[in-house]
């Protein structure tokens, strides 16, 4: 063994620079930190896996200025129509009506390995951060303040670096994960795929099917979706005793593919054969080290919310470390991590499993009756959903102890007028922590005036389109009047994710919340013992 002499000690190691780690990395050197980032891997991986993204996502690449960058890879999703075991539309899957509610195209599709590279280069464009690749991990050994990181690099050459906080972004069989001791817990789903991805020649994309589709078909199920420009995507059900790394041979993919495209109408990109899984992590944190992504969770692939999950981890996980860095929170508000995302992934993936097993039935009269029951529940026409509903508000955690309408549920981003043009609202008061105030509110003045003594939040106050109103931003969509009229409130605070931390009614209200925001983020056990008692003074 090769030693090299002395440790660097850094503020996070965050180890993979997939897109996880990578946004993981971006935002820590926004906000500061140093921050060094490893992979065992050189260079991005030059074939699709991930393939969705939704709003909340594009949202934060949106917060960190990557929108421009990355547009040129996005287009949005088409709808998914799912076809019964007779060929029989029985649901269709789409997004929500305009006007979008956080101001993007509410469902994309995308180009990894051109979205990654971006993502990348965003991250080494810090000076605070650095990458280091083809670097392997070895060991962590933990003390009270620090994690000391054991590396060999690509030459041989072993080293050690120490950190406040380790990451682990490094995938399914991440070691992090197995250094730490984290275990996975089983979701029950486990199903051979295989993944085929196809440059198709524009002579063949008119024969092929216009929206994404899942063909419920017992015989074998397969989903198709289409990707950005001639990018089209088959997710085959391999049966049984059929042997997933033969099927990926090209002879034997063009077969599956026969009832579409033939050899000459497009590029075969990519065959891989993959079990579908679900699993999450029992707890995703050991002290001083954290694991995201696939690390911490897998799940089906059926409404393209695999990477979405990871992007969630590392923006709900870089806010709460910000502020443990910097002195602002202690070390206990990094709990609400594992609280906030292990029982959102577990419901979502409860909600992707359902449709998954509903593709694979493999029984025909049980596949007939899914199919009857599908059309019920539409009425007797094919079921109508949105992906949005779909996805679960976070239910406990950093979140307001009393139970509000709208908490833990992603805040709205309209278009507002400011300096003469229209910009989305994050543009116009950031993505810190926010109180937002219905403008045409007869208390949004005493609302302010609250906000204002808490120095953590800014307030802003939001009219609907054509009530000009002193010290307002004026809305051109009225998403927001929309969204606080149909949770009966006046007013939301917004925490750095988006997420609603709480909402209120009145000032009363309100006050109750700021000093429930004062708790939770300080971690004062006697502000949080006082925090009803209405004669008690906020701490500044």
């Amino acid at each position: 063994m090769t030693e090299r002499a002395g440790a660097t000690d850094y503020d996070v190691l965050v180890v993979g620079f997939g897109p996880t780690g990578a946004v993981a990395a971006g935002q820590l050197g926004r906000l500061g930190h140093r921050t060094l980032v490893i992979d065992r891997l050189t260079a991005v991986y030059d074939k699709p896996r991930a393939i969705a993204l939704d709003h909340e996502i594009f949202r934060h690449f949106d917060n960190m200025g990557l929108a421009e960058a990355i547009s040129p890879f996005v287009e949005p999703f088409t709808a998914s129509e799912h076809f019964g075991v007779d060929g029989q539309l029985i649901r269709r899957i789409d997004m929500v009506a305009k006007p979008y509610p956080l101001g993007y195209t509410p469902s994309m599709v995308f180009s990894q390995p051109a979205v990654e590279a971006e993502l990348r280069r965003h991250a080494t464009s810090f000076s605070n951060v650095r990458v280091e690749l083809g670097v392997e991990l070895l060991d962590l050994v933990q003390t009270p303040d620090r994690v000391e990181a054991r590396l060999k690099d690509g030459d041989g050459w072993h080293r050690s670096v120490t950190a406040r906080y380790v990451i682990g972004c490094d995938g399914a069989a991440s070691t992090v994960r197995q250094i730490a001791g984290l275990d996975l817990e089983d979701l029950i789903f486990d199903e051979p795929w295989l993944v085929v991805d196809v440059r198709v020649k524009e002579s063949a994309l008119a024969r092929l099917p216009r929206c994404s589709a899942q063909f419920c078909n017992p015989s074998r199920p397969v989903s198709f979706l289409i990707g950005p420009n001639n990018h089209r995507r088959w997710e085959i059900m391999l049966l049984p005793g059929e042997d997933a790394r033969q099927m990926e041979r090209p002879d034997n993919v063009w077969k599956l593919l026969s009832p579409w495209l033939t050899p000459n109408d497009g590029e075969l990109w990519r065959a891989a054969s993959y079990r579908f899984h679900a699993l999450v992590a029992t707890d995703w944190r050991s002290g001083k080290i954290l694991i995201a992504g696939d690390a911490a969770h897998q799940q089906p692939p059926f409404i393209g919310q695999g990477m979405c999950q990871g992007l969630r981890d590392a923006t709900n996980l870089v806010w709460k470390l910000d502020r443990v860095l910097k002195g602002l929170s202690s070390d206990s508000l990094l709990d609400s991590y594992t609280v906030e995302r292990k029982q959102h992934v577990i419901e979502l993936t409860g909600k992707i499993k359902a449709i998954g097993q509903s593709i694979c039935e493999r029984d025909l009269a049980a596949a007939r009756r899914r199919d009857a029951q599908v059309l019920a529940d539409g009425g007797g026409k094919p079921l109508l959903v949105t992906r949005q509903e779909i996805i679960p508000p976070l239910r406990a955690g950093c979140l307001a102890s009393r139970e509000t309408p709208a908490r833990g549920s992603l805040f709205p981003q309209p278009r507002v007028a400011s300096g003469g043009t229209v910009r989305l609202l994050d543009g116009v008061t950031g993505s810190g922590w926010r109180l937002f105030v219905d403008g045409c509110s007869n208390d949004a003045a005493a609302m302010l005036s609250l906000g204002a003594l808490c120095p953590d939040i800014s307030a802003t106050a939001v009219a609907p389109a054509g009530t000009s109103r002193p010290n307002a931003l004026e809305e051109t969509e009225d998403v927001l009047a929309s969204w606080f009229a149909r949770h009966g409130v006046i007013a939301a605070i917004v925490r750095p994710d988006h997420y609603v931390f709480g909402t209120a009614r009145n000032p009363a209200e309100l006050d109750g919340l700021l000093r429930d925001v004062d708790a939770r983020l300080r971690d004062v056990p006697a502000m949080r013992d006082k925090i009803s008692d209405p004669k008690m003074e906020r701490t500044p």
